[in-house]
């Protein structure tokens, strides 16, 4: 997602709010604590959230300005909150990036977040089917990054929407 930014002044990035650590890396994010979390969630700070891997997620409210000023905003979810996104914004697009087993087990153990089972989980929900009354688009991100931007580039902008 960075990549498509980094490369398409059309796209901005959600910034995540998630109950994790700073220091445990990786996406750019806001780290707070499970208190603080649910009093933001509270106070209506958040567009959509949701628990997974023992932790709290949410998408800021304020992409609602973002989109309003015509950015395409590109969101990490959980495949158990599409739909509520599918209802919560006017235009929602799935971008589903693939990639094969093996593939991804590598990058998940690279991340060097999660133990190998905890890998083994995220894989087995890998196969799960998406909400089929989605607008989907399937993105192979086997190989090379620029390959995986320029597709998913050509597959939103290259019909009207």
């Amino acid at each position: 997602m960075e990549a498509l930014v980094a490369c398409d002044p059309r796209f901005v990035l959600a910034r995540r709010v998630i109950t994790r650590p700073i220091e445990a890396g990786g996406e750019a994010y806001d780290g707070v604590t499970d208190a603080e979390f649910e009093t933001r969630k509270g106070a209506g700070e958040f567009a959509l959230s949701w628990p997974a891997h023992g932790l709290s997620y949410a998408i800021p409210a304020s992409v609602d300005a973002q989109l309003a000023n015509g950015k395409d905003v590109l969101a990490n979810l959980s495949r158990s909150k599409l739909t509520c996104a599918h209802a919560r914004f006017a235009r929602f697009e799935v971008i589903n990036l693939t990639a094969t087993q093996g593939i991804l087990a590598k990058r998940l153990a690279a991340r060097g977040r999660e133990t190998a089972a905890q890998i083994e989980t995220r894989l087995d929900r890998v196969t799960r089917a998406l909400p089929t009354h989605l607008t989907l688009h399937s993105i192979d991100n086997s190989g090379a990054l620029s390959m995986a931007v320029n597709r998913v580039i050509a597959c939103l902008y290259s019909a009207p929407t």
